[in-house]
């Protein structure tokens, strides 16, 4: 007799419910959200597992990597897809989800994530790190000019390099304001910094990748893009079509179609929005770049007959193909 497997994964114990191919509830137990607790539970050899899910999430890439070590059939399943099934339940508890995602697996009712190798993971975090950085710097700039203004205080146009100078000669006969904006400075000086030595280890992971250095040959793609890409898309095998990629990306129109009513709206916005980000910023490059390529003047026809935003999303949307096949 087989045997299915659900876990609603909480931060510290996750709710396990097994079920057979007939619906019949097994076993039910919460544990610790932990890969040894789990393969108590789940590595007894009186289970015949078909299929284990859990929801993505925090935990899921860690608990999923110790769980197909261990040979088990774990299987990462889309959030929204999950939230949506499971919402028909009266009564929402992890016992109750952990139910739910069992019958999910039993009757193949379920869609898939691919969970990232561990190279990706660490790139992602790399990225990320660095996305962060570059926000916070951002808004102390603007927190900088706009706390100044009110006193009458103008940075005006001034570049990164001689920002810290410009504040430093508008408040230099305030000393009330310079005991203030100090802090400020102090942490704005530590994260631009910090922002460099992210870059430059992001600089030599790409030189060192020849699948980067490839992706490079595109014009607008850059090392961030090329390498946020890598990261994202992770095992190329992974997408049948190349077409597909774009849609994965929420690069697509989304539909709605209910009777007599068919329309398709704007992108879909699902999926990755760093990529997302990426990709649309890697076509606005390349629009307004003096550099001539097909691609370019097939854009613009576009936008002749759709306005240049559409024109710039199909652009990024034509990119993610075009870099997976280069791929």
């Amino acid at each position: 007799m087989d045997h299915f497997g659900g876990l609603d994964v909480s931060v510290k114990e996750t709710s396990i419910c097994i079920v057979d191919d007939t619906g019949r509830i097994v076993k039910e137990v919460k544990v610790a959200s932990e890969p040894a607790a789990l393969l108590k539970v789940l590595g007894n050899s009186t289970y015949r597992f078909k299929r284990i899910g859990l929801e993505a999430g925090p935990l899921s890439q860690w608990l999923f990597s110790a769980l197909a070590e261990a040979e088990l059939p774990v299987i990462c399943v889309e959030t929204r897809h999950m939230q949506a099934v499971l919402k028909a339940q009266i009564n929402k508890t992890d016992r109750n989800d952990a139910r739910g995602i069992a019958q999910m697996m039993r009757v193949g009712l379920y869609r898939p994530v691919h969970v990232k190798t561990l190279r990706s993971q660490k790139l992602r975090m790399l990225l990320t790190h660095r996305k962060l950085l570059q926000s916070k710097a951002i808004a102390i700039d603007n927190d900088l000019r706009g706390t100044l203004r009110n006193f009458g205080l103008k940075v005006g146009m001034v570049g990164t390099a001689r920002f810290e100078a410009r504040i430093r000669e508008l408040v230099e006969n305030l000393p009330d304001l310079v005991a203030l904006i100090e802090p400020l400075l102090i942490v704005r000086r530590t994260l631009r910094e910090q922002i460099v030595i992210l870059h430059r280890r992001l600089l030599a992971i790409v030189r060192d990748d020849e699948v980067c250095r490839r992706l490079m040959t595109i014009p607008g793609v850059g090392p961030v893009v090329s390498l946020t890409y890598r990261a994202t898309v992770d095992v190329p095998a992974r997408f049948r079509k190349s077409k597909s990629v774009g849609a994965v990306f929420g690069l697509t129109s989304a539909r709605y179609q209910s009777g007599e009513v068919d329309w398709s709206g704007e992108i879909s916005r699902c999926g990755d929005e760093m990529m997302r980000t990426m990709l649309y910023e890697a076509a606005q490059s390349m629009m307004h770049s003096k550099k001539w390529s097909w691609l370019k003047a097939w854009a613009i026809q576009i936008a002749r007959r759709r306005g240049m935003k559409k024109a710039i999303v199909a652009l990024a949307r034509r990119l993610a193909v075009i870099m997976h096949r280069i791929w």
